[in-house]
Parts: structure tokens; sequence; C-alpha cells
């Protein structure tokens, strides 16, 4: 399983008509083949500058490179993604197993 993950905060004024459209962009890349158990999430802490979150999960590496070269996701990036996100940071997480050795 890998989990997806991307925080961000947008060029848009908080609360206005942009913001709200590109949030509803962004939620139908859950309709995309392969993504399981996504979320829009707003940011609540004060510890670092980001806004929103995207969390999504794929059952394996296969499911995560289908959506990551899916022509609706490299779409969504090149006309919303890079001229409306002011700045992000994206983590990708695995499970990982302790030795039991």
């Amino acid at each position: 399983m890998i989990r997806h993950t991307v925080v961000f905060r947008l060029k848009h004024p908080a609360g206005s008509a942009a913001e709200c459209d590109f949030l509803n962009a962004a939620c139908k890349l859950a309709e995309l083949p392969g993504v399981q158990k996504f979320e829009c999430l707003r940011q609540t802490s004060t510890k670092n500058p980001y806004t929103f979150g995207l969390s999504m999960e794929f059952a394996d590496r296969i499911a995560y490179e289908g959506y990551n070269d899916h022509p609706e996701h490299t779409r969504f990036v090149r006309e919303r993604w890079l001229p409306e996100v002011a700045e992000f940071m994206e983590i990708d997480y695995a499970h990982w197993q302790p030795d039991v050795s």
C-alpha cells in the first residue's frame, strides 16, 4: 500500500470562489482508477504555512504510477496545480514493518 499525501497553500484568497473551485476540481481526482480513501483536508495547525492537504491510498506501486501518469491527473497538474498553488510539500508513504529477528 502507498499513501500519497500533499500539503499546500493556494494563491487564492481564503474563502474565495477561486479557492472553492480549485478544491472541487482537486476532489475529482478521487474518481481516477486506483485511488482509494481520498481525503481533502483543511490544515488546522499553525506550525507550518500550508492550508490544505490531499491524502489518498493505492494498493501498490503499479496503481500509484497509473494514477500519476493518468491524463486527467497530468492535466490537473498542468492546468490547475502549477498556476494556482503557491507552495507545497509531497510525501508518499509505504507501511514499514519492524525487524523482529
